[in-house]
């Protein structure tokens, strides 16, 4: 076994590192609005609704991580289109979509021509695998979250909590709405290969979850998400390589030990 610094020679362990550090950025912002919304079952509906575009980039030969994309931001459009617009109840509207991308997404995979694409990475995640493109579309993703959220920062922690009061405040309440749902498709989108699609709804909810043990301010939230995550990606990044065991999923398992510890920390505080 390598230790610390022969690891840090090899370019993909520099780049799974700091593909962790982006992706805990995004999703500690994403992720706090989405606890705070209380919309964990639609980013639920988001990451499996991009299986179908998965599907249909090995069907027609185009980028998978492409093609998901644009299939989980017309989904986050329908599933806010329909709930909004056409009076169908959120819930249904996020198991329409859900429900569809998973089954289009195994019908073209299985449609696919040739050899059957290789789905593990993509269902359980590889850190490992992030590329130079992978890490200038996190970068691009993340300067764009940063400037977003410091531009429309007030509008979007309202709209968090109470969406109907923000409106009769006169902000930009729809705006924000659809520009949070394009940011939580797009983010959802570039984090699979951290965990994959199985376990990626817990990487844009269990950091803000332990976050919110220890405070209730929004900027506070994101900041602790962000350490949380990043944290949790590393240390879990470490141990699969240690004991040689997928990384997406040793990710998840300490990022939900991090929450139990501080939810007793916190309970021995009281």
């Amino acid at each position: 076994m390598m230790n610390l610094p022969e690891l840090l020679q090899y370019d993909f362990f520099r780049n799974a590192l700091l593909g962790a550090l982006l992706a805990s950025i995004a999703c500690g912002m994403i992720g706090t609005y989405v606890v705070s919304r209380r919309l964990v079952f639609i980013s639920g509906g988001i990451t499996h609704a991009s299986f179908g575009g998965l599907g249909a980039g090995f069907f027609f030969g185009l980028p998978p991580i492409l093609s998901a994309m644009v299939f989980s931001i017309l989904s986050a459009f329908g599933i806010q289109w329909l709930s909004h617009k056409q009076g169908v109840r959120e819930d249904s509207a996020i198991a329409v979509f859900w429900s569809f991308g998973m089954a289009l997404g195994i019908l073209l995979t299985f449609l696919t021509p040739g050899y059957g694409p290789n789905l593990s990475e993509y269902l359980f995640g590889n850190i490992l695998t992030i590329t130079q493109t992978d890490l200038v579309a996190l970068l691009t993703l993340t300067s764009s979250l940063l400037i977003f959220f410091l531009l429309f920062y007030h509008a979007i922690v309202s709209v968090s909590f109470d969406s109907e009061f923000a409106s009769t405040r006169r902000l930009p309440t729809q705006f924000i709405e659809y520009a949070m749902m394009f940011f939580i498709a797009v983010t959802i989108v570039m984090s699979i290969r951290l965990v994959g699609i199985v376990l990626l709804m817990s990487l844009i909810t269990v950091p803000q979850m332990t976050a919110n043990i220890f405070t209730v301010n929004y900027g506070k939230m994101i900041g602790l998400s962000i350490l949380f995550s990043f944290v949790g990606s590393i240390t879990g990044l470490f141990l699969s390589y240690y004991l040689n065991v997928p990384s997406g999923a040793l990710i998840i398992f300490v990022l939900i030990v991090i929450f139990f510890i501080a939810k007793g920390i916190k309970v021995l505080i009281k």
